[in-house]
């Protein structure tokens, strides 16, 4: 397969090349494109130095078998329809297409079917909806989900690799900033993207809508609060669930979650350390507020299940590789 990256530079766009190297895909050639400041710089596949392309229309108008992209919404806006209409399959891991309603949002261990003889731009959803809905999708085929309330703990390198740089530079005594609004060093900050007329932020809004997308059920009620912690790598939450239809057994709850794939249950306490490199979602302090109500922690590495694994997954689903 050829393959393409935009963004390969950046933090996904790195973990895009180790995933595929470690998922074994059968690459024949593999493409690296970024911006013209980025162009230049050589980075390694399966131990084959690549040297990185200025991102170009004429650059997205060559055949590819599949092009990943993740250089941000502004960036796909532009380059994402030329690919898509010079007939390559897209996966886009930007917010720019994801409410585009003939635009599969797509997880693929949730809703892969949505794939089947598609061809154009598929989006990638936001790193701290897709492991809260990895967790709860088996829930809601079961018992069906009235409303999720969710705080996130999300991780600097969300952000990209500036924030990563910026929390270093604060923590060796560097109070300056320019990626946060606040400090984040030995802080956290209660807004993620910028807030909107109703109060929620934009990466709230994400989680509201994403989420009601991809399990396919707009009456489900999502009320999240995004909060930024400093740490590196791994997005952490606290759900609380209603469903519609009770529970009398939380072993009910306990089996959904463990038929849920890549989602891995367990009775240890379970941090973001722990999970950095991971392509599992780990739900731990699982327990019951009544029938209808259970809440639990959930844990997975942002970079790679909430960005550059679920992209590849995608891209295997559609070969017959998953």
């Amino acid at each position: 397969m050829k393959i393409g990256i935009v963004g390969a530079t950046g933090e996904v766009g790195r973990t895009m090349i180790k995933v595929l190297e470690e998922f074994k895909v059968p690459v024949s050639e593999l493409k690296l494109f970024a911006s013209k400041r980025s162009s230049g710089k050589i980075l390694t596949f399966n131990n084959t130095p690549i040297v990185v392309e200025e991102l170009t229309e004429d650059s997205m108008k060559q055949k590819f078998d599949f092009l990943l992209f993740s250089a941000g919404s502004t960036v796909s806006k532009i380059f994402a329809p030329i690919a898509a209409k010079a007939g390559n399959i897209v996966i886009d891991n930007s917010s720019a297409f994801r409410m585009e309603k003939e635009i599969p949002l797509v997880v693929p261990e949730i809703n892969g079917h949505l794939l089947k003889n598609y061809r154009g731009i598929i989006a990638n959803p936001n790193c701290s909806t897709i492991q809260m809905v990895l967790s709860l999708y088996k829930v809601h085929e079961k018992f069906k989900i009235n409303e999720i309330f969710v705080s996130t703990y999300q991780a600097v390198s969300g952000a990209g690799h500036k924030a990563i740089v910026e929390l270093q530079r604060q923590l060796a005594g560097d109070k300056s900033k320019t990626v946060f609004p606040k400090q984040i060093s030995h802080n956290v900050i209660p807004l993620i993207g910028e807030i909107e007329e109703d109060g929620f932020s934009t990466e709230e809004h994400k989680m509201i809508n994403e989420t009601r997308k991809i399990l396919d059920d707009y009456s489900i009620n999502v009320y999240p609060t995004t909060v930024r912690v400093p740490v590196f790598y791994g997005h952490s939450e606290t759900i609380v669930v209603k469903t519609k239809l009770p529970f009398n057994d939380m072993s009910l709850i306990e089996n959904q979650i463990k038929n849920s794939k890549n989602v891995i249950l367990t009775n240890e306490i379970i941090t973001p350390i722990d999970v950095a490199g991971s392509d599992y979602v780990y739900v731990s302090r699982l327990r019951k507020i009544d029938e209808f109500t259970f809440s639990f922690w959930n844990v997975a590495d942002n970079i790679r299940v909430g960005a550059a694994t679920n992209a590849i997954r995608i891209l295997m689903l559609m070969v017959g590789l998953l």
